[in-house]
Order: C-alpha cells, then sequence, then structure tokens
C-alpha cells in the first residue's frame, strides 16, 4: 500500500510550528536574544558610553600630579599587565567600574585581587576609565585616577567629592 502524500506534509507543517513555537518561547524568555539570531549587544549598543578600568605603575613616577583626570595616551607610569600578575582582566573591570561603596572590605578586596606580594615596593594607580562616541565620529577616552595603592596604605582621590567613593 502506497503512503499518501498528504501524511509528510502533514508531518512537516507540524515540525515546523513546534519549531517556530519553541523559537518564540525562547525569544520571548530571553528579552528578544536567543542565538543564532542574537543581535550582538557589541553592535546594538554602539554609540554607548562605557566604562572599564585599568592600573598604572607610577613608582619611578616624580611629580605630584597623578591625581589629574587626562587622557589614556597620556597616564604617568607604566601599565600594570593584569594578565602578568594573574588577575582577570574583566573581573578586575567589573569590580572597579561597578562598586559603589569603596569601605574598607572592598578596597582589601581590590588589594588580594591584584596581590598583597605584587604591590609590595610599588605604587599602583587605579583608574577608572570612561569612553564615549564625541562630536565628528570620534570617540573621547578619559582616566579618572581612583585609588593609589601603595605597599601599606590605599589613598582615594583628593580632588573627587566622596559621594564618587561612597553611594546609596
Amino acid at each position: 500500500m502506497e503512503e499518501t502524500p498528504k501524511i509528510p506534509i502533514k508531518r512537516s507543517i507540524r515540525i515546523m510550528l513546534a519549531t517556530i513555537l519553541v523559537f518564540g518561547i525562547l525569544v520571548a524568555t530571553h528579552l528578544g536574544e536567543f542565538w543564532p539570531f542574537s543581535v550582538f549587544p557589541m553592535f546594538s549598543q554602539a554609540g554607548n558610553p562605557w566604562t572599564r578600568a585599568m592600573a598604572m605603575d607610577i613608582t619611578d613616577y616624580p611629580h605630584d600630579d597623578v591625581w589629574t583626570i587626562t587622557i589614556v595616551d597620556e597616564l604617568p607610569g607604566e601599565h600594570f599587565s593584569m594578565r602578568a600578575h594573574n588577575v582577570d582582566q574583566i573581573d578586575y573591570s567589573n569590580f572597579v567600574s561597578k562598586t559603589r561603596n569603596w569601605n574598607p572590605g572592598r578596597v582589601m578586596g581590590l588589594r588580594n585581587m591584584l596581590g598583597e606580594h605584587h604591590l609590595q615596593n610599588r605604587r599602583v594607580m587605579i583608574y577608572k576609565v570612561r569612553g564615549e562616541l564625541a562630536y565628528n565620529d570620534s570617540v573621547a577616552v578619559h582616566a579618572t585616577p581612583m585609588l593609589l595603592l601603595d605597599p601599606d596604605t590605599t589613598y582615594f582621590n583628593p580632588n573627587l567629592p566622596q559621594s564618587f567613593y561612597f553611594r546609596d
């Protein structure tokens, strides 16, 4: 007995409807994003300001103007490489840029993340770096010095208001 052509067509339609239903549920529960049909956030968020963190070793920097906000290319000292010190750059950047209250526990957490043994005989400046789209389609990147980590002391930037370090 021959199979009628209607049965494979019905089966195909059911499979297609089930696939669309599953896809619809996944997209609805993931805020419109579901791989492979995702709109990649790095492109969909273009033009929005961003904040990251970086560190500079300023041990050999002789001047007192370390608390000046500047562009990244003019930062004093040498880069304090997170990779060379076995620190995850993303974790470090999130910790610095998202901490709202720099209480003693958070400061100690940062020092521990970088490794106290890496801070011996060094002065490391922690910067919050903010980038944004400027006029004529260029990007402006500014670094704000936040914390100076000496071997045994941590200093807050005296030029920033207290509300910069302690919010809510």
